[in-house]
């Protein structure tokens, strides 16, 4: 009994020694773990990724399932965890966060160069005002918004802030396009194209926001034009349109010093105090400019939790002056960049805007180290998000966010050689430098290669109604002289 049971305990080893062998060759000639499905790879390229680290991949991958990103690393890392239906190289460039307007007018590049060198009064008044009146339609809207949409895709920018009229035209030529959009349908106290009264104005902006209520792209909220253009009744009823449908209210603040002069003339306050003394900022709002704003308007506007659009570019061109950007993101103000539109800037190149944007605030306040390259970066990804209520989303390259993203090219002459990516960003980089832009995981344009617009049919639409615009505001304009 004593040998039997020895041979079984030899027995009961060797079976186990066996099955461990077995086991062992099994996993040796196993197939590796199956990777994770990704639709879309950008991979190769120098990543600055604006997350909490700031992080800085140099190479770097960044993976995309669908409309979000799932993955940011090292390329190996990437292709070892992820198959992706589609590959894109980005060997030689920057990728970045999509850049983000906060204030413009996307359908005023059709008045493009109709008037320069004004101070803004006259601009709005003598040649705009005149010129909308006699011109705006939803053609021209439309048209205007796909040029634009043309040429922000086109320089990096994947979500505009637009005020304008025929607000769903400007929401249709932007999905169009591929790109995101937070559109305020503009609500004004004089008769303008698309509504004769401000009741009709907040009308229109009720249906417009519910038409594209729940839109993956579109953001439709109301856009009051300023305190000076618009009603106390009004205003507060726009507020109340905006908290309703929960969207950011836009509107223009402080923006010249006849702005400031008059709100303190008529009501003893400056714009900033007068829109809280009427609960105007009693829900989430924008306010674009803010060039002429006090410490205690901007602890109002913190307060409030009132983001400002800084807009160097438009601030400049109309002399309007420099806003105190230094001073308001130290007091703990969300600043994100804009363009303006480009009837006062004359573009709609955000890489323009971050550039002047460091070197204005470094000339007038005589300091060169304000407005850092990483500072106005910043303010044109996360900054833009943050001040739209929508840095949750948007802003960074992190797992969970929506995948918005561009791809720069740094192989040009002005870009080599590239010490600090960042840098190069903000003072050497331009649009056209932009290869691939991607909004919500979809490639809008690839190497330059437009896929959703069709380019040639853009300009040449524009092109037309370019003359029809001449025509009406310079009837006796010589035909030579039509713009092309």
């Amino acid at each position: 009994m004593i040998a039997q049971s020895g041979l079984s305990r030899v027995s009961r080893r060797a079976a186990i020694l066996t099955l461990s062998c077995i086991v062992a060759a099994g996993a040796i000639g196993a197939a590796p773990p199956a990777k994770a499905r990704a639709t879309l790879v950008v991979t190769g390229g120098t990543v600055i990724t604006m997350d909490a680290q700031r992080r800085v991949l140099s190479p770097g991958a960044v993976a995309i399932d669908g409309t979000t990103i799932v993955a940011v690393d090292t390329p190996q890392a990437i292709a070892a965890r992820y198959a992706a239906a589609t590959v894109i190289q980005a060997g030689g460039t920057v990728v970045l966060p999509g850049l983000i307007n906060t204030h413009g007018h996307a359908a005023m590049v059709m008045y493009r160069g109709l008037a320069d060198d004004l101070a803004l009064m006259d601009w709005l008044q003598k040649y705009i005002f005149p010129a909308e009146a006699k011109t705006v339609s939803p053609e021209m809207v439309r048209i205007g918004t796909r040029l634009a949409a043309l040429e922000m895709l086109q320089s990096g920018t994947t979500l505009h802030t637009d005020m304008y009229y025929f607000e769903e035209e400007v929401a249709k030529a932007t999905k169009e396009a591929g790109l995101r959009g937070v559109l305020g349908q503009t609500v004004i106290g004089f008769p303008v194209a698309d509504a004769k009264t401000p009741a009709e104005g907040l009308a229109r902006a009720e249906r417009f926001m519910q038409a594209f209520r729940g839109d993956p792209l579109v953001t439709a909220t109301v856009a009051p034009h300023s305190m000076y253009t618009v009603d106390a009744a009004t205003l507060t009823a726009t507020r109340d349109l905006a908290r309703t449908y929960g969207v950011p209210l836009l509107t223009h603040l402080a923006e010249t010093r006849s702005e400031v002069a008059e709100s303190l003339q008529k009501h003893q306050l400056t714009p900033a105090a007068y829109f809280a003394s009427i609960g105007f900022w009693d829900t989430p709002a924008l306010a674009a400019h803010g060039v002429h704003l006090s410490d205690e308007d901007i602890a109002i506007l913190v307060k409030h939790r009132v983001a400002l659009s800084h807009n160097p570019e438009s601030n400049m061109k109309l002399a309007s002056g420099a806003a105190p950007v230094t001073r308001s993101l130290a007091a703990g103000l969300v600043v994100g960049l804009g363009t303006d539109g480009a009837a006062s800037n004359n573009d709609l190149d955000m890489f323009e805007a971050m550039r002047q944007a460091a070197f204005l605030h470094k000339l007038s306040e005589a300091d060169p180290t304000v407005a850092s390259a990483q500072s106005v970066l910043e303010m044109a990804t996360l900054g833009g998000a943050a001040a739209l209520g929508m840095a949750g989303r948007l802003g960074s390259l992190e797992p969970g966010k929506l995948a918005d993203l561009i791809v720069v090219s740094m192989e040009s002459a002005r870009q080599t050689p590239m010490y600090n990516p960042v840098s190069h960003l903000v003072y050497a980089s331009r649009g056209d430098d932009v290869r691939t832009t991607i909004v919500n995981g979809r490639v809008l344009m690839r190497d330059r290669r437009v896929l959703t617009l069709n380019p040639a049919a853009v300009l040449a639409d524009a092109r037309r109604l370019a003359a029809k615009v001449r025509a009406a505001v310079e009837p006796q304009a010589p035909q030579s002289s039509v713009a092309r």
